[in-house]
């Protein structure tokens, strides 16, 4: 009978359930889910995880691979690290894919240049078929790459993370609202790392908080022991029945991980000594040497194959392997970099994006927004079309500037600006009218090797440089403006937070206590941060919390630093609770913020003779060294040249001295345009300098993007412009001395 009516007891509730929800009880639950968690995913997840995400899973619905379970396993907890909800399956699939995709590709771009010069490239051809196969293993590493990235990028806020969780833990002994205020004031990675540790506890895969964290921990007790040390010890400091002792576990855990930092980012300063020799030998040094020694031996090769397809050669050498290889070993550098300070890009923040964009003004108190991107773009193109005058100016009118071969036209100082000569003729070498016969023609003609083409060629080096600088610039500028201005604020603020944790402890309210420490810090950053609140108070009538965070004419709007911010926020939050905790609290802060900035001097001193030599690289050594092989190319090939415009001349000579000259030409041919060389040596030049600054920036400031963007606006434009104007430089004086051996050659 009892059981009766508890039937009827259940069955009477799912109707009235039903009634009054509309939904059907005897279904299924419906899974649980958090909003808030999957909008800050869809908001602030990186795009091309997203897209890669989105590709193994487009890929495994149509092949369904399975790979081996051992295998997988790895890639499974590499796939978790970053929060992909991909397969091991999909991943092999979108691999298999994308090198298939890339045969094929490379097979059809190889063949516009075979049905140009109307010869087979058979290397472009193997080139594509390597490229494919190596394409396969390189993206089944990508998860392990993203998740390494994500690692670096996490461990460099696990510091900070820590240091908001004491902080809000001094004054409220709650974990799971400190674990979200630590969450609310990290960037991604780790804020999402933290709001998935509290989305597992609400969707119920954990019982509590400590479970849900400790599963999150055991991601990291192999390569961030400090940090979870330091968490277990904030976990411990829950069950401390004394203040001083809960207080002292929470001390304890900031400064194991301020020490296990500073242990681990010495030892790997000592590491690093030497992958970054080997990356500065494969990546600088050997690939200059062969660009002292490729033009010879471009000059011996030229007699049986066209400088065009020489250029392109090398160009698949110097501007696609190399870069390549030297990227990956760079990436793997920066991968085992251990926790450290990662700067926050306040670019994301509100009401930053138009900072990071041209403004251009319209009237009083309105202008308009451009995309960097656009001006760039359009500066990169006035500048290519410039450079490339004499490539598309000869497809227009092969005849314009044709030199006539005589020897009074044979002074170097005129500076032809095309100078297309004749193709080296089959069994001679010579590449004179007079042995080649008709195949000499106008359309026939190789070049560009004018002197003035080959400055021409510097201006397309320089809008690369100039183009990827000057974006870079326009995003950054500004930006780094602000957060320049924020980290002397930053430097001020532990100062400024005991002066007024102190005026706190003397039991006044904060907003007057606001007042005191602005006019005694006035003239300093610190004091213009206080004083704008305190007039946001006493002029606007505001109260403590909105002075500060207003949106429009908070204190904070002029100064978007998570620091400052996180420090107010414990401030309006322990002021609920008396002065004398806020004042506690603030002490403690101030004491904090000393401590990690310390630590962090003695980090950036461990790291300044690696990232000053690599600096070193990129500002001097390589443009320079490069520029002066660029001279040695254009003076071997306007020798090269104009002793193959001279040979019919000597061979119809009665000395029989021209056998001996023309014999020598038909070894070395013609050369390769310095016109064709420089484009390819700049643009290597160009993609190192890329990658050594993002190399050298990661290794002393770890995932900042921001700090990235800038130090490629400066490097990009001043390496780039360097090596134009020494190889331009360099050029005319070894042209000219050129020319006046040769013609003293000929007197002779």
């Amino acid at each position: 009978m009892e059981g009766d009516q508890y039937q009827d007891i259940v069955a009477k509730y799912k109707q009235r359930v039903k009634e009054e929800f509309g939904a059907d009880t005897s279904g299924p639950s419906p899974k649980i889910t958090s909003r808030e968690y999957e909008d800050f995913k869809g908001e602030l997840y990186p795009a091309h995880y997203s897209a890669y995400e989105k590709g193994c899973n487009a890929v495994d619905k149509i092949l369904k691979l399975k790979s081996d379970p051992k295998k997988s396993q790895q890639m499974l907890t590499d796939l978790a690290i970053c929060h992909l909800n991909v397969t091991p399956g999909g991943v092999m699939g979108l691999a298999i894919v994308t090198g298939f995709a890339v045969i094929f590709g490379g097979l059809l771009i190889s063949a516009i240049p075979s049905l140009i010069l109307m010869q087979p490239l058979i290397p472009l051809y193997l080139f594509s078929i390597i490229a494919g196969i190596v394409v396969i293993p390189t993206m089944l590493k990508i998860p392990g790459f993203m998740a390494n990235t994500w690692r670096m990028k996490s461990s460099n806020q696990m510091v900070q993370s820590i240091f908001y969780i004491v902080t809000y833990m001094r004054h409220t002994s709650n974990i799971e609202r400190a674990i979200e205020f630590s969450a609310n004031h990290l960037e991604p990675p780790l804020s999402m790392d933290f709001r998935k540790i509290l989305w597992d506890v609400e969707t119920q895969q954990y019982s509590n908080i400590r479970d849900s964290a400790n599963a999150y921990l055991d991601t990291w007790k192999d390569s961030q022991k400090e940090f979870v040390e330091s968490f277990h010890l904030i976990e411990s400091s829950l069950f401390e029945g004394s203040e001083d002792r809960r207080l002292g576990l929470l001390d304890k855990s900031l400064e194991v991980i301020l020490n296990g930092t500073y242990e681990n980012m010495m030892r790997y300063a000592h590491q690093l000594k030497g992958p970054m020799t080997m990356l500065h030998m494969l990546g600088v040094i050997l690939p200059i040497l062969g660009l002292v020694i490729l033009p010879l031996v471009v000059s011996f090769m030229s007699s049986s194959s066209p400088p065009l397809v020489l250029a392109i050669y090398i160009a698949l050498l110097y501007n696609v392997t190399l870069p390549a290889g030297v990227y990956y070993l760079g990436r793997t550098i920066l991968s085992k970099r251990p926790a450290g300070y990662g700067a926050v890009d306040i670019t994301k923040k509100k009401g930053m994006k138009k900072f990071a964009t041209v403004q251009i003004p319209t009237g009083k108190n309105s202008s308009i927004s451009i995309s960097p991107l656009l001006v760039a773009g359009g500066v990169f193109a006035i500048l290519i079309l410039i450079g490339f005058f004499p490539i598309y100016m000869h497809a227009l009118d092969p005849e314009f500037d044709i030199p006539a071969r005589t020897h009074e036209d044979y002074d170097i100082a005129a500076f032809k600006l095309m100078d297309y000569v004749c193709k080296p003729c089959p069994g001679d070498g010579s590449g004179t009218a007079e042995t080649c016969g008709n195949e000499c023609t106008m359309e026939n003609r190789v070049g560009p090797y004018g002197m003035l083409a080959s400055l021409l060629s510097l201006i397309v080096t320089a809008s690369f440089g100039i183009g990827v600088g000057l974006y870079y610039k326009l995003r950054s500028k500004n930006v780094i403006a602000i957060r320049e201005k924020s980290k002397k604020l930053e430097e001020e603020f532990s100062s400024a937070l005991f002066q007024l944790g102190n005026r706190l402890s003397d039991g006044i309210p904060a907003e007057i206590a606001f007042a005191k420490v602005g006019s005694t810090m006035h003239g300093t950053t610190a004091g213009d941060f206080f004083n704008l609140a305190t007039r946001n108070i006493t002029s606007l009538g505001m109260g403590l919390e909105q002075a500060v965070f207003d949106e429009k004419v908070g204190a904070m709007v002029n100064f978007p630093s998570k620091v400052i911010e996180s420090s107010m926020k414990v401030l309006v939050e322990s002021s609920k609770k008396g002065p004398r905790i806020a004042a506690q609290a603030l002490i403690s802060m101030s004491s904090y913020m000393k401590e990690i900035h310390r630590v962090e001097e003695r980090l950036k001193d461990l790291m300044a003779d690696i990232v000053s030599s690599m600096r070193a690289q990129v500002k001097f050594m390589l443009p320079a060294i490069a520029g002066i092989v660029i001279g040695i190319t254009s003076m071997i090939a306007t020798i090269l040249t104009k002793l193959s415009g001279q040979i019919g001349e000597l061979a119809g000579g009665g000395d029989g001295g021209g056998g001996g000259i023309s014999g020598i030409v038909s070894i070395f041919g013609i050369g390769i345009p310095t016109f064709h060389f420089q484009i390819v040596v700049g643009l290597y030049i160009a993609q190192i300098a890329y990658i050594l600054t993002v190399l050298s920036n990661g290794v002393e400031n770890g995932a900042d993007k921001l700090g990235e963007r800038y130090a490629l606006s400066k490097n990009m434009i001043r390496s780039v412009l360097m090596f134009c104007a020494i190889a331009g430089v360099v050029m005319v004086l070894f042209n000219m001395f050129a020319g006046a051996i040769i013609q003293n050659a000929l007197a002779g």
